[in-house]
């Protein structure tokens, strides 16, 4: 989509004047043409950042992020302060509005700065201009009294939809659905899975070895400039993330097919643990992405453009590992534009697809193999209920309950039918920086022999 148009007489950027430019632009695609954050990001950058440095494209990133986990929050704030509501023709208006307020009330930026750089960027676009005092009256405002309107708005019924809630709340009791929301709208820390010598790479990296043996940096600036990742020591993964891959027990020598595999963590956690991996997935784009995360690491796999719900290779694996496309809603933490994407409710269909999905995927799996299901989503309808439909109609499958203590698994990420059910609220840390993990479910079942 062009930019938007902008007035003939243009005057010198002050500094930070473009990051804010790519900020707005990606809420603008976010929110009123809902595209996907990491798409909307990156043609952002193409507009407005190509040539910004790495920093301030990251404190970019940062406002998008803080906007869209807090955007009701933040819409709260506003409306308080804007006497009637803004027009359904204002162009970016709202947008701007958000990114500044965010800055204010949340990331700590001088207020003359958030404040005179909003004010530019209503000067500089037509449909805006006219919205230049109300900016300035209104952000003021934020920036005076704004937290004291913030400390009477609850975060989870402003920022969480009401129909996750409730799920949650159906799911795991009132208390608990109130603390995965509260986790869900912190940012996550960084994460990294090693290839060799955890504990060597977290004191290297000046990071907290988990449980699970991954490594955890609460701020990490540029993920490409830290020790290691150039020469291929680690990739970035949720340590709830690479939990399901070790779920298959030894797989030195072993053929593996691992299903949905793209972008290519649990490829890599299984070709560095010694497998014969073969990596399936049905998006080309997402499968290039694996091959260069596969190259970076000097790990290798068979790669296979194929959709998992019909693949036949004509042979049955050792094992198969199965991350199932989902709502996703377990990784809110990450991605918060999960929250603000207007869909149509598609449960069904993903469930359906699920289902194709599991049913294939246990048609590849050898006699007395296992095979792991998994789905980054807190909806029961898209874990357990999948899996306890399936071996309700499959005789020869199995499930085969988790122990705690496997693969560095809490007793409190289990279910009562042994399956893992990790939790954003998972996982506390004296630094909230360092809490929290991904939500997370996966199944162990077993081919009879």
């Amino acid at each position: 989509m062009p930019p938007p148009h902008r007035d003939q007489k243009q005057r010198p950027r002050p500094s930070g004047y473009a990051a804010r430019e790519l900020v707005v632009e990606c809420l603008a695609a976010v929110l009123d043409r809902g595209r996907p954050l990491d798409d909307a990001f990156e043609a952002a950058v193409v507009l407005h950042g190509n040539d910004l440095p790495a920093r301030d494209r990251a404190f970019a990133r940062l406002i998008v992020m803080t906007v869209l986990r807090r955007k009701g929050e933040l819409d709260a704030v506003l409306d308080a302060f804007l006497e009637k509501p803004l027009p359904a023709n204002g162009g970016r208006i709202r947008p701007i509005l958000l990114s500044a307020a965010a800055q204010l009330l949340f990331l700590d930026t001088p207020p003359h700065a958030a404040i005179s750089l909003a004010v530019d960027q209503c000067r500089d676009t037509t449909k805006t201009q006219r919205f230049a005092g109300l900016t300035n009256a209104v952000l003021r405002r934020v920036s005076t009294t704004g937290k004291d309107v913030l400390a009477g708005v609850d975060a989870v019924t402003a920022n969480i939809p009401a129909r996750l809630l409730e799920n949650w709340q159906q799911a795991y009791g009132a208390d608990t659905a109130r603390a995965i929301a509260e986790a869900s709208l912190a940012e996550a820390a960084l994460d990294l899975s090693i290839k060799s010598d955890a504990p060597a790479w977290a004191e290297k990296l000046g990071g907290v070895l988990l449980p699970t043996s991954t490594v955890r940096l609460a701020r990490a600036g540029r993920v490409e400039d830290l020790p290691g990742y150039a020469e291929g020591a680690w990739w970035v993964q949720d340590a709830a993330a690479a939990l399901p891959s070790r779920l298959l027990g030894e797989v030195r020598g072993r053929e593996v097919a691992d299903l949905c595999a793209a972008p290519g963590g649990k490829t890599a956690e299984l070709a560095a643990a010694g497998a014969r991996v073969t990596a399936v997935d049905a998006s080309a784009i997402r499968l290039r992405r694996l091959s260069e995360n596969m190259a970076r690491l000097q790990l290798e796999a068979e790669i296979v453009e194929a959709d998992a719900t019909a693949w036949d290779p004509g042979r049955q694996f050792d094992a198969v590992l199965l991350d199932a496309p989902c709502s996703a809603t377990g990784t809110i933490r990450r991605h918060p534009d999960i929250l603000r994407l207007k869909r149509k409710d598609d449960t069904s269909e993903r469930v359906a697809l699920q289902r194709r999905l599991i049913a294939n995927a246990a048609r590849l799996v050898k006699p007395g193999g296992i095979l792991v299901y998994g789905t980054c989503s807190l909806e029961p309808e898209e874990g357990a209920k999948i899996v306890d439909r399936f071996l309700a109609s499959a005789e020869d499958m199995e499930r085969v309950p988790l122990t705690p203590g496997e693969g560095g698994i809490d007793g409190a990420w289990l279910s009562a039918e042994g399956d893992l059910r990790t939790l954003p609220c998972h996982l506390p840390h004296p630094d909230p920086a360092l809490a929290g993990l991904d939500g997370f479910f996966a199944a162990r079942l077993r081919k009879r022999a």
